[in-house]
């Protein structure tokens, strides 16, 4: 009796778009590292035609293609939100895709100041100000961003953080759920990715101790005051009995990654070492994760 051929898995296909100075570049740059075919700014006719001749080669050959990472903005020849969702809505349609739409966003501040220092031309600013050229694109993607599968933040977000990020949610090699796992303080605004943010400014706060406020919540003085706090060992807890069901039912939801933000004042001690701790019992528990300390980083530069 001839075994049944197996029917082949769709390809990946992730449209890469959003405001103009986010980091699209960087961002193709670590998918193409993740072994993604990435192309840059292809006009909107030809990748509808490039897109359905690689699903019928997919479909033919039924052999294991590269997953693609598609990069469109302002600049892109024939741009237009419509069409693109117009695209991406026919794509859906063919069993051997499997698409998605990742959104870039930066505030206004991050772009002008990134502009600025780099010296580059915004393609909505040759002949206005660059803060309304920003503006413009921006009401021009709104529709775009509301309907994308993914949006990530990278106002505060280096490089490295950005590939770390993409590499959990986007590697094909990963399966099940993703868990990122950030520290951060509240004075600085809170993680704008964050699907999850637990307060733990009420935890007694090593800056006030001479010896332990240039140290960290990765250093073993810090995490042991921190962990003779008399609230600390149910906090951690129930922390960890709020957070243990949920995981499951998001993968049931068909989620495949999770933000995690722990915030305290300024991001250095407690909020450092609760994310340490939940980062570590993830691991124990089977769960792929990454941790960031957002403001350790900032300091590092």
């Amino acid at each position: 009796m001839t075994a049944p051929v197996a029917a082949p898995q769709p390809r990946d296909v992730v449209v890469i778009t959003g405001m103009s100075g986010a980091g699209k570049s960087t961002t193709l740059k670590a998918f193409e590292d993740l072994g993604y075919e990435a192309v840059d700014n292809v006009p909107l006719f030809l990748l509808r035609h490039m897109v359905g001749e690689e699903a019928n080669a997919w479909a033919e050959y039924q052999n294991v293609r590269r997953p693609m990472a598609i990069g469109v903005d302002i600049r892109t020849r024939d741009f237009d939100v419509r069409g693109i969702r117009r695209l991406l809505r026919d794509v859906e349609k063919i069993a051997a895709i499997r698409p998605r739409i990742l959104f870039l966003e930066c505030d206004d501040e991050a772009l002008q100041r990134r502009y600025t220092e780099t010296r580059r031309r915004h393609p909505l600013a040759l002949d206005r100000p660059l803060v309304d050229g920003i503006a413009l694109e921006r009401q021009i993607l709104a529709p775009l961003k509301l309907s994308a599968d993914d949006v990530i933040d990278t106002t505060d977000l280096p490089a490295g953080s950005l590939k770390t990020m993409l590499t959990s949610r986007y590697a094909p090699a990963r399966t099940g759920l993703h868990v990122f796992v950030t520290s951060f303080s509240f004075r600085r605004g809170l993680p704008r990715e964050a699907d999850l943010v637990f307060d733990v400014r009420f935890l007694r706060n090593p800056h006030y101790v001479p010896a332990l406020k240039d140290q960290t919540g990765a250093d073993a003085a810090v995490q042991a005051y921190i962990a003779e706090d008399p609230d600390f060992a149910e906090f951690e807890a129930r922390l960890k009995a709020l957070i243990a069901p949920l995981l499951p039912r998001y993968v049931t939801e068909g989620k495949s990654y999770l933000t995690i933000a722990v915030g305290c004042t300024g991001g250095r001690h407690r909020s450092v070492y609760v994310a340490e701790r939940l980062a570590e019992w993830l691991g124990q528990a089977g769960y792929g994760f990454s941790l960031r300390h957002r403001e350790l980083q900032r300091a590092d530069g």
